[in-house]
């Protein structure tokens, strides 16, 4: 009777360890998703705040917060789009797009070969190399600027959008990424294999790794083309012609305004406006920062 007693009792206990340890966990995901619903509300709210303040005229800013929408989004709308005698959006938009998808291209692409180099070939100095690229990520971009403003005026190569486009090639934080992502998805075997049957080493590199490195590839031309979109202090720097100037420096302009001149309407829809591709961007391609994300992370 005695043993019988005490394995009730540690069956109970174990029960009681049992449920604990349930509740806990199920208390954990409550804390993660009351968290993960605080930071989308948030987000969700800041949105909410633009696009109601795009539909305001200048008076009704300066006026008492109402939390509500207005009737003069067309209006705002309309003076954004169709008056470039402040600053002409629309061509601000294109130069935008044409620097920020030329240089989500370029440093995707360059970059990618850059890491399959140093991770595909043995030669002298490939450490010394890597290293070194990697080096100059401890290197703050404001630091280096001047010897580049000052260089692109001694070559004539202000006002011009390529100058924006060409330093992108040397991006050493997704260099770092595509030579880890390759580290953990590429088998050396693959391409020993494409040698053997007569393939060319770039025809290697565009036919059997650039596919296996889509998702990759879509993460990291994402972050560059928002980086690059957002990106204020070089152009405000280079550029001065109003048909050159990109869309965050156009938006500058307008914020610099005196306080009676400036349309606050037409401020928060150029701000709605600058943001609204990068929204599209990340609507259209998430499901390739997911799964980029998470195909580097695990060895295959």
């Amino acid at each position: 009777m005695e043993n019988v007693t005490k394995t009730m009792e540690k069956k109970d206990n174990g029960n009681a360890r049992n449920s604990r340890a349930k509740l806990a966990l199920i208390l954990e995901k409550i804390l993660v998703y009351a968290f993960l619903i605080f930071n989308v509300l948030i987000c969700f709210f800041v949105f909410y705040i633009l696009i109601v303040n795009s539909t305001m005229s200048k008076a009704e800013l300066q006026g008492v917060f109402t939390g509500l929408p207005s009737t003069h989004f067309f209006e705002n709308l309309e003076s954004a789009l169709f008056k470039p005698e402040t600053v002409n959006i629309l061509q601000g938009t294109l130069n935008s797009f044409i620097v920020a998808a030329f240089t989500a291209i370029l440093t995707t692409y360059f970059s990618a070969l850059s890491a399959y180099a140093i991770h595909a070939y043995r030669f002298k100095g490939r450490k010394f190399i890597s290293c070194f690229i990697l080096a100059i990520m401890m290197i703050p971009a404001q630091v280096s600027s001047l010897g580049f403003i000052r260089l692109a005026y001694q070559i004539g190569a202000t006002d011009q959008l390529w100058m924006l486009i060409v330093p992108s090639i040397a991006a050493p934080s997704v260099y770092f990424y595509m030579l880890q992502y390759l580290k953990a998805t590429l088998p050396l075997d693959l391409v020993e294999a494409s040698r053997i049957d007569g393939s060319s080493e770039f025809m290697t590199f565009n036919r059997v790794v650039l596919p296996l490195m889509k998702p990759a590839l879509a993460v990291q031309g994402i972050f560059s083309f928002v980086a690059s979109w957002n990106n204020l202090y070089i152009p405000s720097l280079l550029l001065k012609s109003d048909d050159k100037k990109t869309l965050p420096v156009m938006l500058a302009t307008l914020a610099s305004q005196s306080f009676s001149k400036a349309d606050a309407g037409q401020i928060w829809m150029v701000t709605f406006l600058a943001i609204l591709p990068i929204v599209v961007v990340y609507l259209l391609l998430s499901k390739y920062i997911i799964k980029g994300v998470t195909s580097g992370s695990v060895k295959g």
